[in-house]
């Protein structure tokens, strides 16, 4: 059933002269998306540079290199009757009798895999194979474990039986489990060519076939009220990674009619709706249908963005309350501790990447991308933690603070051993993958889609990009290329510029097109060498909740300014008088403004740890204008 992979290199020799490091080995797919005109780049290809961004990624991979792997194995190893070589259990959700234990351990899997690809880094490398060949050690003790071949996971295969019979009532969800293992092991097996994960996924998903193959369409329906994660995505990457289309089918299976149906007639019936149930689905219905090339799912999955996007986020780019969307266009009635659930976030940038390929000419997509990016996913992590604690809500209460976990957490930020939330697990994907929407190409464009401190080796052109800046406390980018070549240059003209776009290419400026909302485009003939420096204006502007225009946040370009209360609470929303909005000295992101009860200080929202905020407010008046500053414009 399964043809053999092509395992092939990068080629990363064309660039001997200009590029370090060895290459990496990747699995290469068998079969081509549909749909698509342009592609990400290899994460090996992409390499942050020193910068805020960098500093997640490396408090996650901290995390990543001092985590006892033999504690990760206990559940897999208690349930499939191998021993756990004496290990201590975990608490919180991977504790050996919480429901879905062992939903977590696919994120490590993918989050070493992508530390591997992009740095090459051996510890990681290690750490991944060993787990894998300890899972396969599991799958194959099936038959003394008394389970099915194939079958793989830290609780008993009987739990599918009662989730069949629609009789599970402790609150297992044991296909959102099963994903997290099949996409850990995809990851593996395409990232590091490692075939001990590729033979446990194939074996596992084959189980998956069989498992679902016996259900009528009727009763398919009726188990996917239960959480499934994204089983349609990851089957789907599947056939996208064998070319077999027989896992076409198998992804079809988990369709769920009571979702898809509205969203393919563009109705928007998502309030109510478990939110990070849903947008996982929405990640699938794109990959089916650059599989199938059915335009339905196509529908389903560009409709689901647009509804989410323009009637359900708050302006931080997240969504959801207490888990849950809410009616549409309710923002203002929802301003709650228990806001913008990150799991949602680092899905909805997985849903934009998927459609963003599909039309790479919209910069709303990326709009959307780099505001929940920044605002939300960046700040999500606590700085203080050198292992990269997260919280699980971004709470956007008057007053609130970040790190107020939920009630089962047992505290605030998440823990090494007692949390293993699935933001948590989340949060691992996102830091280790902070380069791999930065650049996109479709042969002679390159396309610059974010701006971060980071370098660009463009194998199949032969060109190594470094791109510096200090953006978003900075509107300027520099883009260096060392190499030669004719190509086209892209850069996204966010929706937020004040004027236009601003560029020089060695010095001398350039009569290109720099309207907001574009892609700004530059095509000829390069030479090593060659530097590229586009500003991008920011100001003021003010984001209304959608059912209330005198409820807003203040934003500086890209970036949510927050009000900075320290320990001091709030009763209620604060008003802010818009046109006393200042600059304070010459600090780019830090301003002071006054409210009802004095002055405040404003500062980026993605810097708000550790202390009381505010990012709602009844707001009076006009606001000032307040452009970048010329002087640190780079020349």
């Amino acid at each position: 059933m399964f043809p053999s992979p092509r395992v092939l290199a990068l080629g990363l020799a064309v660039l001997s002269s200009i590029t370090s490091g060895a290459a990496q080995i990747v699995v290469q797919p068998e079969a081509f998306d549909i749909g698509v005109s342009s592609y990400a780049f290899d994460l090996s290809q992409v390499t942050l540079s020193d910068s805020r961004w960098k500093d997640n990624q490396d408090r996650t991979l901290n995390y990543l290199k001092n985590v006892d792997v033999e504690r990760m194995l206990y559940v897999f190893r208690a349930n499939h009757n191998v021993s756990t070589n004496g290990a201590e259990t975990n608490g919180g959700w991977d504790a050996p009798d919480f429901p879905f234990r062992s939903h977590f351990q696919g994120h490590f899997l993918t989050a070493w895999s992508y530390c591997y690809a992009q740095l090459g880094d051996s510890d990681c490398k290690s750490r991944a194979q060993y787990f894998v060949e300890e899972l396969k050690k599991c799958q194959d003790n099936n038959e003394v474990a008394g389970y099915s071949d194939g079958y793989l996971s830290g609780f008993p295969e009987s739990e599918f039986s009662l989730l069949e019979n629609r009789t599970l009532g402790n609150g297992n969800v044991p296909y959102y489990a099963v994903h997290k293992t099949l996409a850990g092991l995809l990851d593996v097996w395409r990232h590091m060519g490692d075939n001990t994960a590729r033979d446990a996924l194939l074996a596992l998903a084959s189980w998956v076939d069989w498992r679902t193959g016996r259900l009528t369409y009727a009763e398919m329906q009726s188990l996917m009220e239960t959480e499934f994660g994204g089983m349609n995505e990851v089957i789907s990457d599947i056939y996208h990674q064998t070319g077999d289309e027989a896992w076409l089918e198998v992804a079809s299976r988990f369709d769920h009619k009571a979702v898809f149906d509205p969203l393919a007639e563009n109705s928007d019936e998502l309030n109510g709706l478990h939110a990070n149930t849903q947008v996982p689905k929405w990640i699938g219905a794109a990959k089916e249908y650059k599989g199938s090339g059915n335009t339905t799912y196509k529908d389903i999955a560009a409709n689901a963005w647009l509804m989410t996007v323009n009637h359900h986020s708050y302006s931080i780019g997240g969504n959801s309350q207490s888990e849950h969307f809410r009616p549409s266009d309710a923002i203002a009635d929802y301003l709650l501790e228990d806001t913008c659930e990150a799991c949602n976030t680092y899905n909805m940038l997985k849903l934009t990447r998927e459609l963003w390929v599909m039309d790479p000419e919209d910069t709303t997509y990326f709009d959307f991308y780099e505001r929940s990016l920044l605002n939300h996913l960046l700040g999500q992590q606590n700085p203080d933690s050198d292992h990269g604690h997260i919280t699980y809500f971004t709470p956007l209460n008057a007053g609130g603070s970040r790190g107020v976990g939920p009630a089962w957490g047992g505290g605030t930020w998440s823990t090494d051993y007692d949390s293993f939330w699935c933001c948590q697990g989340t949060a691992l994907e996102t830091n280790t993958k902070l380069m791999d929407s930065i650049y996109f190409h479709d042969g002679d464009t390159l396309y610059v889609n974010l701006f971060t401190p980071s370098v660009l080796d463009w194998v199949q052109k032969g060109v190594r990009l470094t791109q510096s800046t200090d953006f978003p406390q900075s509107d300027v980018a520099s883009f260096v290329i060392e190499g030669s070549g004719n190509f086209e240059v892209a850069i996204r003209v966010p929706g937020w510029v004040d004027g236009e776009a601003e560029v020089e290419v060695n010095g001398e400026g350039e009569s290109v097109d720099g309207t907001p909302g574009s892609y700004l485009k530059m095509s000829r003939s390069w030479s090593s060498g060659d530097e590229v420096t586009v500003r991008l204006p920011m100001n003021l502007h003010v984001v209304e909740a959608n059912n209330d225009s005198d409820l807003a946040s203040v934003h500086y370009g890209p970036v949510t300014l927050c009000g900075m209360y320290g320990d001091e609470t709030l009763d209620s929303t604060p008003s802010l008088s818009l046109d006393t909005i200042a600059r304070s000295g010459g600090e780019f992101l830090v301003f002071t403004a006054e409210t009802g009860d004095g002055s405040v200080t404003l500062g980026p929202f993605y810097e708000a740890q550790g202390y009381n905020y505010n990012v709602y407010w009844a707001v009076e008046g006009d606001l000032a204008s307040i452009p970048s500053s010329d002087e640190r414009r780079r020349r």
